[in-house]
């Protein structure tokens, strides 16, 4: 039996990267390591897994991607060969509902789950900076604004969004289910904080520009959100007003400081985090 040590540096060497930069991994592959000397079997529990996929509201055909290879076989003859890609979370849901006697599946359990923790807290801690950024960014668009003659921020930021989500700060909320109170960009995961792009061109423009008075500078807000959200059509993308709210950063940014402190109280033991 091969130890645990050589079954997670095997499940690393065959981790491959998408153009997007996030890891997969094929099935062909992992299935030996997985201790499964028949492609059936292993089929079987992907089907398992898929399902548990669909029925926490997850779309498996994201994590799940069924693919076909045409390999050689003997006198020249070609033969189709079923493979499928997997992403990080479908490894994991695939070693949950494997077979738990196997050492090797064992393993893998805490290999992906190590994994996906470690990813969890990498994309949480790139959105803190991005929000960081984009309220930085507001600060410089704000003075600018300013120096414009803009005295009616409510109605010149309310401009910006009615032109990338095709409404206003009040019905973007309501839409999104997010207490009014409550600042939309903090409930704003990554793909939705391109308002960044929104608020540094439209700082760039209004000073490039040089425009004069509140009712100029308000409307280059709504173009531009404007051709923000033409780009994001164009591209496939997913419009920011049908984006999920996530967990508002205070809460995150809270919950890195009760991290903190643990590590700094001696007799714990380490949390998980991108160190190892």
């Amino acid at each position: 039996m091969e130890s645990l040590a050589t079954v997670m540096a095997a499940l690393d060497n065959k981790k491959r990267e998408a153009p997007n930069g996030e890891d997969y991994w094929m099935a062909r592959d992992i299935q030996t390591i997985l201790g499964y000397d028949r492609w059936e079997n292993l089929q079987a529990v992907i089907l398992k897994a898929r399902t548990a996929c669909s029925g926490s509201g997850v779309n498996p055909d994201y994590h799940f991607l069924d693919t076909t290879k045409v390999i050689r076989a003997g006198k020249g003859a070609k033969l189709e060969r079923g493979d499928c890609y997997l992403t990080r979370y479908a490894c994991y849901l695939i070693a949950m509902n494997g077979d738990s006697t196997k050492a090797e599946v064992a393993t893998a359990q805490t290999y992906f789950a190590v994994q996906t923790r470690r990813q969890e807290i990498s994309d949480r801690e790139k959105r803190i900076a991005l929000r960081d950024r984009v309220r930085k960014g507001y600060k410089i668009l704000h003075g600018t604004a300013r120096g414009a003659g803009v005295t009616r921020f409510g109605l010149f930021n309310d401009a910006g969004y009615r032109g990338l989500y095709g409404m206003g700060l009040a019905e973007i909320k309501q839409r999104k289910n997010i207490p009014a109170k409550e600042d939309l960009l903090d409930c704003a995961g990554r793909a939705e904080l391109a308002n960044e792009f929104r608020v540094t061109q439209t700082q760039q423009k209004l000073e490039r520009e040089r425009i004069q008075g509140e009712s100029a500078a308000i409307h280059p807000h709504r173009i531009v959100g404007g051709e923000v959200r033409e780009a994001i059509k164009r591209i496939g993308g997913t419009m920011p007003e049908n984006l999920p709210k996530e967990e508002p950063i205070k809460k995150l940014i809270a919950d890195q400081k009760k991290q903190a402190k643990k590590l700094q109280s001696p007799g714990l033991d380490l949390p998980l985090s991108n160190e190892g």
